[in-house]
């Protein structure tokens, strides 16, 4: 998807403008990991969705979590920056602590669970199980980029 900017009365093609999502990375002390079921096409995903032009991206973060999960979380670190080439989509993901509430489905989660790193591997697409390993791994943040279904090769 091409979108243009418009200036007065003319409009002309410029630089393709990007959406910002944020996503929480949420890892339990014994190591499991937050996930959702979406309501709109059924894949395995970390909570997480477009952010706000009025909020920083930790205020983004929680506020998701909470929305989709039911889950209160404290935003930790940044672990990783993804880019969907085909959408036009850049992601930040942040390692989160749950600290509070209790899980419950929303209108945008038919399930809410906490997996098991390989679990992740099973149910998730690999442009979204990589975030929540790169969350894992210490070595962040990571910077990566995919079609919306393969991970582009690093370079």
């Amino acid at each position: 998807m091409l979108l243009y900017m418009s200036t007065g009365s003319q409009q002309h093609k410029s630089t393709p403008l990007h959406s910002v999502s944020v996503a929480g990375a949420v890892v339990r002390e014994d190591g499991r990991l937050l996930a959702i079921r979406r309501a709109d096409n059924g894949t395995w995903e970390l909570p997480g969705g477009v952010l706000e032009l009025a909020e920083s991206p930790e205020e983004g973060v929680a506020r998701e979590v909470l929305e989709e999960t039911g889950i209160r979380v404290e935003v930790d670190e940044l672990t990783g920056v993804y880019k969907n080439t085909a959408r036009g989509i850049v992601a930040l993901v942040f390692r989160c602590k749950p600290s509070g509430g209790t899980e419950r489905t929303s209108a945008e989660s038919l399930a809410v669970d906490w997996l098991t790193p390989e679990e992740i591997t099973e149910r998730m697409s690999e442009v979204y199980a990589v975030r929540l390993l790169d969350a894992l791994d210490g070595d962040g943040p990571h910077v990566r980029s995919h079609d919306g279904k393969h991970l582009s090769p690093a370079r």
